[in-house]
């Protein structure tokens, strides 16, 4: 049986994994995510996703599938990753609030098979996200409830934030951290069924 590993802490790209009944391990990666660079957000999501994956692969040695992602939200050409403070989320939010945004994954797969055959395959999702006009009130009371502060963009869609997203186009599940039908597609065309 190939090991599948989550190069990610992410709860939220944990719950995907389980929600469509994929055994897996975590092994969250350990690089310097502020020093990696890149012209457009397709390119970072990319770039950071590979890094992950590509910091657990070389930990390991054969008969693995590499899960690497990253997410941002991006607005106005302006990159918004996980918030610093409670006073980050707040402006965060007050530029998304009332407006359309997207959001990037980017995923690296890395599947070295029992013999040592090595696959890799990097791509990105982008989501168009439209979220409703909120009130200074309604900001400061989401951001109590601790939510904004573990994710880009300072919102989560599939908790309480989902309260001020009034329409997306795209892969909802692209927006809350990790396109699994893509991510399921592209493992497919490299050969793995992780059914």
């Amino acid at each position: 049986m190939t090991k599948i590993i989550l190069a990610s802490a992410s709860d939220r790209r944990k719950d995907i994994l389980s929600q469509v009944g994929i055994s897996y391990e975590v092994m969250p990666s350990s690089i310097d995510e502020d020093a990696i660079q890149a012209d457009t957000p397709a390119a970072l999501v990319e770039a950071l996703s590979a890094a992950k994956a590509e910091d657990i692969a070389e930990r390991l040695t054969k008969n693995f599938v590499i899960i690497g992602a990253d997410t941002v939200v991006v607005k106005d050409n302006s990159i918004l990753g996980k918030p610093s403070d409670e006073a980050e989320a707040a402006k965060m939010l007050q530029m998304l609030q009332g407006n359309r945004h997207e959001v990037y994954t980017g995923v690296t797969l890395i599947s070295v098979s029992p013999e040592g055959k090595g696959l890799i395959d990097t791509f990105h999702v982008r989501t168009i996200v439209d979220m409703i006009p909120m009130t200074a009130a309604q900001i400061d009371a989401y951001i109590k409830t601790g939510e904004p502060m573990d994710k880009a963009g300072a919102y989560g869609i599939q908790g309480r934030g989902a309260a001020y997203i009034q329409d997306i186009a795209g892969d909802y599940y692209n927006v809350v951290g990790l396109p699994i039908s893509t991510v399921l597609t592209r493992l497919a065309n490299m050969g793995i069924d992780l059914y």
